[in-house]
């Protein structure tokens, strides 16, 4: 078996000229302005959102957002494992990358508190999070 190298991931912080650099190991990113959102990184531009939010057990909820740069919605996944999952029942309605739509249901398993929902947009992912009540 050959052995695997492992690399930690390097995170640096640079402020010039009123920019905000911020490199990782997976690339860089800048913020023009102090204050502004930073673009994110290749890999996780995709955009979602949830309707409704907060959302009651059983309710269904719709699912949205764009894929930014991503070739179209592939999977919403949603939790922090298969066997607990915050929706089910999903279903791609339109996998547009412009503007995708999906529709689910909260779990009846879920309690209060909040849970992820992620989407992968084939090359770009989006994650959210979902408040959740009994």
């Amino acid at each position: 078996m050959p052995n695997k190298k492992t690399v930690p991931a390097a995170i640096g912080l640079t402020v010039a000229a009123g920019a905000i650099i911020i490199a990782t190991s997976s690339g860089a990113f800048a913020a023009p302005e102090p204050g502004a959102a930073p673009t994110p990184p290749k890999g996780a531009r995709a955009t979602v959102q949830v309707d409704p939010n907060p959302v009651w057990r059983g309710q269904e909820v719709t699912i949205t957002g764009d894929c930014g740069g991503g070739t179209g919605l592939k999977a919403v996944l949603s939790g922090f494992s298969e066997k607990t999952p915050v929706l089910e029942d999903v279903r791609i309605i339109d996998a547009n990358p412009a503007g995708f739509v999906a529709k689910g249901r909260l779990s009846d398993t879920v309690g209060n508190g909040v849970g992820p929902v992620f989407v992968d947009c084939g090359g770009e992912a989006g994650v959210t999070l979902v408040v959740t009540h009994a």
